[in-house]
């Protein structure tokens, strides 16, 4: 019986120490197995990445071929159309867009307040025949005032009047022929189309012009206050009495101050690419043939 009792410890005891062993091999192996499978995980997630990576890198590198490919096709196209010879009709389309353009600018700002008067280019200065007039008025009580307000009512008038002009200069652009028109925007000169244009319809712009700028003085009041002027300086012995045509000297300087910015406008155009905003502005002033 004491045999039997020894053995039953004896395997109990074994037992006892074999179980650890046994869970420590149990607990290895499932460790080993999750690190197998996370690696495989992660092996996985990378050939994925490297995947998504070096496809963008090739559609990259396809949008950048298409890109140049199109670049040099334009470049191609750019380069065949300022190869081509510029042909009348064309320069008659980009000189008559560019000049009514410039013509619709000029007007508009011409026409804003103090569009005449707070610029130096075009600003309307006092008749040159009336400035002993000037000089001596301005030396009598209440006549200072009215001469500094006088001035700027000359050039009220002409804001006034300006949008008038814009209808007077787009029909004129219609005597412009192709053979003067080719000539034109081959000029060299920054004012060229502006000048033609001057010396073609000046007078006939001058004429249905004044009619707006006699009405614009007597509005705005220069009207009155010149012929108040006038009537005491012509009163004073031995003075030459100013005979001053009050509308005609307006009229020629509004007509010319719109020039000006119309000049103004045109060398924006042959000078500035930016400045030319159709196809056909870009088209014959781009042109170096």
């Amino acid at each position: 019986m004491f045999t039997r009792l020894a053995s039953a410890l004896l395997f109990t005891g074994l037992l006892a120490a074999s179980t650890p062993a046994a869970q420590a091999q149990t607990k290895k192996t499932t460790t080993t197995k999750k690190t197998t499978t996370t690696t495989k995980t992660t092996t996985a997630a990378q050939k994925a990445a490297a995947a998504k990576a070096a496809a963008a890198k090739t559609a990259a590198a396809k949008a950048a071929a298409e890109k140049a490919a199109a670049d040099k096709a334009t470049a191609a196209a750019a380069a065949a159309a300022a190869a081509k010879p510029l042909t009348q009709t064309e320069a008659a389309s980009g000189i008559k867009e560019a000049l009514t353009k410039g013509i619709t600018k000029a007007v508009e700002f011409a026409s804003e307040p103090d569009g005449f008067n707070l610029n130096d280019d075009i600003h309307i200065p006092w008749p040159e025949d009336a400035m002993l007039m000037k000089a001596t008025l301005s030396k009598f009580p209440g006549m200072p005032t009215l001469i500094e307000t006088f001035e700027t009512q000359l050039n009220r008038a002409a804001e006034a009047a300006a949008p008038k002009a814009k209808d007077i200069f787009l029909n004129a652009l219609a005597h412009i022929s192709l053979t003067d028109a080719l000539s034109l925007v081959t000029s060299s000169s920054t004012d060229a189309a502006t000048q033609f244009l001057r010396k073609a319809t000046e007078a006939q712009l001058v004429t249905a012009f004044k009619p707006d700028i006699t009405a614009a003085i007597d509005q705005v009041g220069a009207g009155s206050a010149y012929k108040k002027m006038t009537s005491q300086y012509n009163r004073i012995p031995l003075m030459t009495p100013v005979q001053t045509d009050l509308s005609a000297y307006t009229t020629q300087k509004a007509v010319d101050g719109l020039f000006v910015l119309l000049a103004n406008e045109e060398a924006k155009i042959r000078k500035n690419p930016a400045a030319r905003t159709s196809e056909i502005l870009k088209r014959v002033f781009g042109f170096k043939g």
